[in-house]
């Protein structure tokens, strides 16, 4: 197979691995390498069998030959696959500097967290962040913030630790404990309602499409993680995912934090 292919065995053993399933993660486990390098092995393979998908490499190792392409469609695909490539190195560079920095911080929720926001805002192509600290009892606090335009971060200080109603986004992410993604903030019945958060995220921060995800630690509420576009673009699938991974790391700095502080408390 190899050899009528034109793959190399490694390259073989790769293509086999992720038609099979596996995801970049587990197939550079298994074969000690990065998923960089994974992903770079797949566009080759991609590129010399003339395929574009997962579904068209499981077939053609199957021994069904896709139908041939021509010329420019071949340099399409190839140029999607580089720029894909390119988006998920950038991915796994931002979440290794993001371990990096809280490793480095000390505890500094205030050095780590605005990072950790400014990076998924531009992976996850979004204006503003905030990182709502839970509160208990429905109650959140708006710590910190990246983008945010002015009269939303004022609103925001002035309420301090605030209640939030049921039906808004941060409060069906507490209660549902599910990350909430909302294709456009006024075209909920809520907006209409004259909630004031609701009021304050689409009028003062003039947002249109948010992301809440639930910052867990175990079954425990800690935070919210929420991005915003201010135009009506929904976030993908991919893209809350990559969010998702952001806010994990999220927590990781807070419950650092957490610790540093008790260890320091205890010695003093």
């Amino acid at each position: 197979m190899s050899g009528q292919s034109g793959l190399s065995q490694r390259e073989l053993q790769i293509a086999q691995s992720y038609a099979g399933g596996e995801t970049y993660q587990t197939i550079a486990d298994a074969l000690c390498i990065a998923p960089s390098t994974v992903r770079t092995h797949l566009a080759t393979i991609y590129r010399k069998l003339e395929v574009s998908s997962k579904l068209e490499l499981a077939t053609y190792l199957n021994g069904d030959a896709p139908e041939p392409r021509s010329q420019s469609e071949m340099a399409a695909v190839v140029s999607e696959l580089a720029l894909s490539l390119e988006e998920a190195i950038s991915r796994e560079k931002a979440l290794s500097e993001v371990l990096r920095i809280i490793s480095a911080s000390q505890g500094d929720l205030d050095a780590v967290m605005p990072l950790i926001l400014t990076y998924a805002l531009e992976l996850c192509d979004a204006e503003f962040g905030i990182l709502f600290e839970y509160q208990q009892d429905g109650r959140f606090l708006a710590n910190h913030t990246v983008g945010i335009p002015k009269p939303f971060r004022t609103w925001l200080d002035a309420q301090g630790v605030f209640t939030v109603s049921p039906e808004t986004g941060l409060g069906r992410m507490n209660s549902q404990r599910e990350t909430i993604n909302i294709i456009d903030v006024k075209s909920e019945a809520i907006y209409k309602t004259d909630d004031p958060l609701r009021y304050a995220t689409a009028d003062l921060g003039g947002a249109r499409s948010f992301v809440a995800i639930p910052m867990l630690a175990g079954d425990s509420l800690v935070g919210a993680f929420t991005i915003y576009r201010q135009t009506v673009r929904p976030f993908s699938e991919e893209t809350t995912r990559l969010a998702q991974m952001f806010a994990a790391q999220s927590v990781i700095a807070l419950e650092n934090a957490r610790m540093i502080r008790a260890i320091q408390a205890a010695h003093s």
